[in-house]
């Protein structure tokens, strides 16, 4: 989980929503952009990280993010801009992780094939799961996301130009 590039995505996004930083926006995308890691919950009902369905399964695929942006179609009734937004920030969640250097890699074509892929280049590394976190190895983790973080939250807080 590259959980600091993730946020840092959902804000930036909130900010291209929204035209400015505003702070329900800058959490939506946050927490949209985090979504497809709900599926740890996969743990504690017993399926394996292997399966199809288990940590970065078919929650980290394209299908995942399509549907994601319909429903936020239906949700925004017919708001295209919004749920494109929504379906890239969501699908940028398994693009990122397919760049961390752990795991099994990302179901990025479920339901087609159930192989899991890493990009070619791993420039971050694996985060620990769940309160693991934070520790000495969550803490390194972050400060190697903090970097590449670093535009994409400026772009999202700097103050707009007053009219």
């Amino acid at each position: 989980m590259a959980s600091i590039l993730h946020v840092a995505v959902g804000l930036a996004a909130g900010r291209l929503h929204a035209g400015r930083p505003r702070l329900l926006p800058a959490l939506a995308f946050s927490a949209l952009s985090m979504l497809p890691d709900a599926d740890v919950v996969t743990f504690r009902l017993g399926i394996p990280y292997s399966h199809p369905l288990g940590h970065r399964g078919a929650s980290h695929s394209v299908a995942f993010a399509a549907a994601c942006g319909l429903v936020a179609l239906a949700v925004t009734r017919g708001a295209w801009r919004t749920a494109g937004l929504v379906c890239l920030v969501v699908l940028s969640h398994p693009l990122l992780d397919a760049l961390t250097s752990g795991g099994l890699g990302v179901g990025l074509l479920w339901p087609l094939s159930p192989e899991r892929f890493f990009a070619p280049w791993q420039p971050i590394p694996v985060a620990p799961i769940g309160w693991d976190f934070l520790s000495a190895r969550g803490l390194e983790v972050a400060l190697a996301e903090l970097l590449p973080s670093l535009p994409l939250v400026l772009y999202a807080l700097w103050p707009s130009r007053r009219r």
